[in-house]
């Protein structure tokens, strides 16, 4: 396929793809989906080789959360019967992160709920990731609180974080139509106080809440615009209790085409395949490695994972290994210049005339304009329509595959690791 070999040579110079190739990606059809699988694989291997970062979940609140995301099973108004529980105390957390990283994960991903944190909040958790780091030699930990204020990205960065998580989740034209309580325009707010204080911004999407695939590519746009070292495609799981329970739209050939183009996208970024999974790729997994380069070890916030020795041989089988301690897992390019996705001494995305990434006035890199991507015209839009993702579901809901957690982090039971 010419789009295919068009789209590897970008990601191999770190180019985008306009946005009518991305959706041309989402469009592809089965019989084409390993092609597509290969060519994505091809970029992904190119920056990561066939390292596999794991991360590690500690929920440190559980439910009880004022926000009202249609998705979340911790969100105002839930009735999914989930563990709720308050603050973990910094030993108890930092024991449960000690079961991740002895599983083989490189980062601990410590999560709260809730809008956003207070400033007693931020001192609690700037403890538990001083344990945490005490504790454990060369561990990367990444905070996901919600909101930040002024001031308090600074004072975790202080406090030893390495990154800050805070996904878009969905395009800011349809985000209204999931969460009412806050804003996307806040949602970028915090990502940037994180890139500002020095912290390695995580950001990423959620897959599967009836969104068309317009709204995944202007996501991924939006996210490459931010320039977060790290992407999370999350798939939604359809937690009853939840206002999004019957949202059954993805089927594992989608999940994989969805994880292509975020590749071909932000070609040169860590890639994570985060929660939903299990529920969505199932059998597939082994092949959503050879696009994304980094997955969650075990559990998940509110529900299971597969088994943390079942990821390690999922991994091994497939051909992979897992990224060492001591590894450093993004390109070299990225780490010495802070850059964004391929970045050039500050340019944009894979320019190399100094225009800036994400352009809406012109035709520059990831323009919204239907302008190309260094001078590469965008496809007709007829030519790379496809269908809503409501209408990509050809198999039974799985809500076997749903399960709440119930051991780790606010439990006496061991963790998932």
């Amino acid at each position: 396929m010419n789009l295919l070999n068009t789209l590897v040579d970008k990601g191999l110079r770190r180019e985008s793809p306009t946005r009518g190739e991305a959706l041309a990606v989402l469009a592809t059809s089965d019989d084409d989906l390993l092609d597509v699988v290969s060519a994505a694989g091809k970029v992904r291997r190119h920056w990561f080789g066939r390292r596999v970062k794991l991360n590690y979940l500690v929920n440190l609140k559980s439910g009880l959360c004022p926000e009202d995301c249609s998705y979340c099973s911790q969100r105002l108004g839930s009735k999914a019967d989930i563990l709720k529980y308050t603050w973990l105390k910094p030993d108890d957390a930092s024991r449960a992160a000690a079961a991740g990283l002895a599983g083989g994960a490189k980062r601990v991903c410590l999560v709260a709920s809730g809008r956003g944190p207070t400033d007693r909040d931020v001192d609690r958790v700037s403890d538990t990731i001083k344990a945490i780091k005490e504790q454990n030699e060369g561990v990367e930990v990444c905070a996901c609180l919600g909101l930040l204020s002024d001031g308090q990205a600074e004072r975790l960065r202080e406090a030893g974080a390495d990154a800050y998580n805070h996904n878009l989740n969905t395009s800011e034209a349809t985000y209204g139509d999931i969460t009412t309580t806050h804003t996307y325009a806040d949602r970028v707010d915090t990502v940037n106080k994180a890139h500002a204080a020095g912290l390695s911004a995580c950001s990423g999407l959620i897959a599967g809440m009836g969104e068309s695939d317009e709204d995944l590519v202007d996501v991924v746009f939006s996210l490459r615009e931010l320039d977060p070292d790290s992407v999370p495609v999350n798939f939604l799981i359809p937690f009853e209790g939840t206002p999004l329970a019957k949202e059954w739209n993805l089927t594992p050939q989608r999940c994989l085409r969805i994880l292509a183009m975020v590749r071909f996208v932000c070609p040169d970024v860590e890639v994570r395949i985060a929660g939903g999974r299990e529920v969505h790729l199932r059998t597939m997994q082994p092949l959503a490695l050879h696009l994304a380069n980094s997955i969650f070890l075990g559990d998940y916030l509110t529900s299971e994972g597969q088994a943390g020795k079942a990821d390690l041989e999922m991994i091994a089988d497939a051909g992979f290994e897992v990224e060492d301690a001591d590894q450093v897992t993004l390109p070299e390019h990225r780490v010495t210049a802070g850059g964004g996705c391929g970045s050039h001494e500050g340019a944009g995305c894979g320019s190399h005339e100094g225009s800036v990434r994400g352009a809406h006035e012109g035709p520059g890199c990831g323009s919204h304009q239907g302008g190309g991507v260094c001078g590469s015209a965008a496809a007709p839009a007829e030519e790379t329509a496809s269908a809503p993702a409501a209408t990509a579901t050809g198999s039974e809901p799985r809500t076997d595959l749903v399960a709440v957690r119930r051991r780790g982090a606010g439990t006496d039971l061991a963790p998932n690791a």
